[in-house]
């Protein structure tokens, strides 16, 4: 219901921008040099005023209201048992979500079955609520917009204006999303330090990684939460990582800039940069499904010991996943060095190979150091 009142509030908007474009035209007569603004900027800010009108009350009057709801059905399960507390109350709300939309809870009793019934009265009311009330106030808003074209309207001005103002709350939300996230980080780290009991040493230098086994009366066990164990285990899969994505990134960007013809550069590159647009999910379903079977068989089969979920197969994949970004920008530091450098190594008889070898990649070293670097901070902000 909430989608169908976006679309049709979408639709509405729509509709107001051609019926105030065509009425900013009837108005003159069709003498456009009359209108302050074009007609188009006139249909453009009936199309604003409608559309913000109608999702913002659909986001504040929807959010707002099904927050009431759960308040509401939440003090009513409280009314009936008091006895409950308030996970005990959540877990009843939860198991009459489950009833009232046709699927499995975890009980059945009186309570839930009245919670349920209650649900669904109030949650037809509030999508039914939420989607007339959205339709509403945008006609009334586009309306407005409609009945204020004139000649001397300045159309333009407040569409500017309007569009100002969004491009200025997208970027607060921007800055006050990277604040939150810094902030709760702070916060967590303030609240796991105090439940240790300002431990630090214990947590930098600690061998032991097991919070939850040390969870005694509230207090983790400082002797349980040592982090050496998450850098060590960080550290090899990276190792291994660098092992498998240096050689055949470099290797790659070598073929490609000097050997590769422009047919197999044209279709190897992109290609190859496809992997960077793999999602992670996708390489960590590879690993889980394909690549630790293989690898637990493979050392089955000489007789080691290879655990599914061991650094090797993690390592590999990330290798796997930063290939590119070395390859890539091996590849562009590597075209980048001056032709006259080979020209002069080819003029005193050396090879291709002996002018790559000898000449172009001590020229792109700090470059390719880049790219190794750049494809070292992958795998570490991915863990």
């Amino acid at each position: 219901m909430l989608t169908l009142a976006f679309l049709t509030v979408l639709g509405l908007a729509v509709a107001f921008y051609f019926a105030a474009r065509g009425r900013a035209v009837s108005v003159v007569d069709g003498n456009l040099s009359q209108l302050h603004s074009r007609p188009n900027y006139h249909g453009f800010l009936a199309f604003l005023v409608a559309a913000l009108a109608g999702w913002g009350v659909l986001v504040v009057i929807g959010t707002g209201w099904g927050i009431a709801i759960e308040r509401g059905l939440l003090a009513d399960i409280l009314t009936a048992a008091p006895e409950l507390s308030p996970i005990q109350a959540e877990l009843v709300l939860n198991d009459a979500h489950a009833i009232a939309e046709g699927g499995i809870a975890s009980r059945t009793d009186a309570l839930r079955e009245e919670i349920a019934v209650k649900l669904k009265t109030q949650s037809a009311l509030y999508h039914w609520g939420s989607f007339a009330l959205s339709v509403l106030v945008a006609g009334l808003a586009g309306l407005w917009a409609f009945r204020s074209v004139s000649a001397d309207w300045r159309a333009r001005n407040r569409s500017e204006t309007i569009v100002n103002r969004i491009l200025m709350v997208t970027a607060a939300i921007a800055i006050l999303t990277t604040l939150g996230i810094v902030l709760s980080l702070i916060f967590e780290t303030i609240n796991f330090f105090n439940n240790i009991e300002w431990r630090v040493d214990k947590f930098l230098f600690g061998t032991n990684w097991s919070p939850l086994s040390g969870v005694q009366a509230g207090k983790l066990d400082p002797n349980k939460v040592g982090a050496i164990p998450l850098f060590a285990g960080t550290l090899l899969i990276t190792v291994i990582a660098m092992l498998v994505a240096v050689p055949i990134g470099l290797f790659a960007a070598i073929y490609l800039s000097d050997f590769a013809g422009p047919k197999v550069r044209a279709l190897a590159k992109p290609m190859l940069e496809i992997l960077a647009g793999i999602p992670t999910v996708v390489y960590g379903f590879f690993a889980a499904i394909t690549l630790a079977p293989f690898l637990r068989n493979s050392g089955e089969a000489v007789g080691l010991t290879i655990a599914s979920e061991s650094a090797l197969a993690a390592g590999i994949v990330m290798g796997i996943m930063i290939i590119p970004f070395i390859s890539s920008l091996s590849d562009d530091v590597i075209n980048s060095v001056p032709q006259s450098l080979r020209d002069g190594s080819y003029a005193v008889g050396a090879t291709k190979a002996e002018t790559i070898r000898q000449v172009v990649l001590p020229a792109a070293l700090p470059g390719i150091v880049s790219a190794v670097l750049l494809g070292i901070s992958v795998p570490l902000a991915r863990r």
